[in-house]
């Protein structure tokens, strides 16, 4: 999606959306989301800035309030929206930017596995000082042979490191559920992170890759023990799809897939879960402004249902 299209599309958005009421209680509060934001009451929901990776920074918050989000999930990797190469130039003028549309940012997105990756440090630091809270860590590979456990083992102690560093940065790592990676399996999350202090980690969790991973019936036992320390959430549907002889992931609009989203909303809220909520668009859209609009409201409609707003 280019700029053009993007504001093309809002004009004629913005005329067939319907006209609701925020969930956030808090408009006029400039920090919503940082350390000095005040105790939410329901999810923050969030676009994730891949999905208009073509969109300059600048203008993603203003177009991403037009659709109707709270919040912008940013990039920060080599092809996001913040080239972590050059953060000191770019990171804290995304927030600003994002933050002077109405929005925050109350996550990152990165591909930090190590402290020994240069750009880390001035990441971390400059997204901890900035009063966002959380960030997402970056992938592990599975060894295509050898051994698993060796294999946590190895993720743990890179992970301790960066867990560490985030610490000192005042911003908490999430480590994600992604399948074909370590982690795809939240039990093995568990078996590095279970005995950390939660202040300074948690889980990211996806009910897609989870129901890809487990199954209909072994994504809940995956949200149930990861429960107790999700910091936040992504949100995509997904089919099983027939390529060759392989079946593949699918990704599709939200409510249009696999993903029992009556049980996975209703845990969350029975939880009272409150973090950011991450809604991805890893899907070809004719509209994608339209899709998005739409994944937005599929999500607002189960927050509504889930955290009703106090009188």
């Amino acid at each position: 999606m280019t700029r053009r299209t993007a504001i093309t599309a809002l004009g004629a958005a913005a005329l067939a959306r319907p006209q609701t009421t925020p969930t956030r209680q808090d408009p006029d509060v400039s920090a919503r989301f940082g350390l000095s934001a005040p105790k939410r009451t329901a999810p923050m929901l969030c676009l994730f800035s891949r999905n208009m990776e073509k969109i300059p920074y600048a203008e993603i918050g203003n177009i991403a309030q037009q659709i109707g989000y709270e919040g912008i999930d940013l990039t920060v990797m080599i092809g996001g929206h913040v080239d972590p190469r050059i953060t000191n130039v770019d990171l804290v003028r995304a927030f600003e930017s994002v933050r002077g549309a109405g929005l925050e940012v109350p996550m990152i997105t990165t591909s930090i596995t190590s402290t020994t990756d240069p750009t880390a440090y001035a990441v971390l630091y400059l997204t901890g000082h900035s009063q966002v809270p959380l960030f997402q860590t970056g992938l592990w590979e599975y060894p295509g042979t050898g051994d698993i456990q060796q294999r946590l083992a190895q993720v743990r102690r890179d992970l301790t490191q960066v867990i560490s560093m985030g610490r000192s940065c005042d911003i908490t790592a999430m480590f994600p559920n992604r399948t074909g990676y370590v982690g795809e399996f939240v039990w093995d999350t568990q078996i590095m992170i279970g005995d950390m202090d939660p202040r300074g980690v948690g889980y990211i969790f996806d009910p897609a890759e989870a129901t890809a991973a487990s199954g209909p019936a072994g994504w809940e036992v995956a949200l149930r023990l990861a429960l107790p320390r999700i910091k936040a959430v992504t949100l995509q549907d997904f089919y099983w799809k027939k390529d060759g002889a392989d079946w593949k992931m699918q990704k599709c609009p939200l409510g249009e897939g696999m993903v029992d989203w009556t049980k996975f909303f209703g845990a969350l809220a029975a939880a009272h879960f409150t973090g950011p909520v991450s809604i991805h668009m890893e899907y070809t859209a004719q509209d994608a402004v339209g899709a998005m609009s739409k994944d937005l409201e599929f999500a607002r409609k189960y927050v509504a249902q889930g955290w009703p707003a106090k009188p």
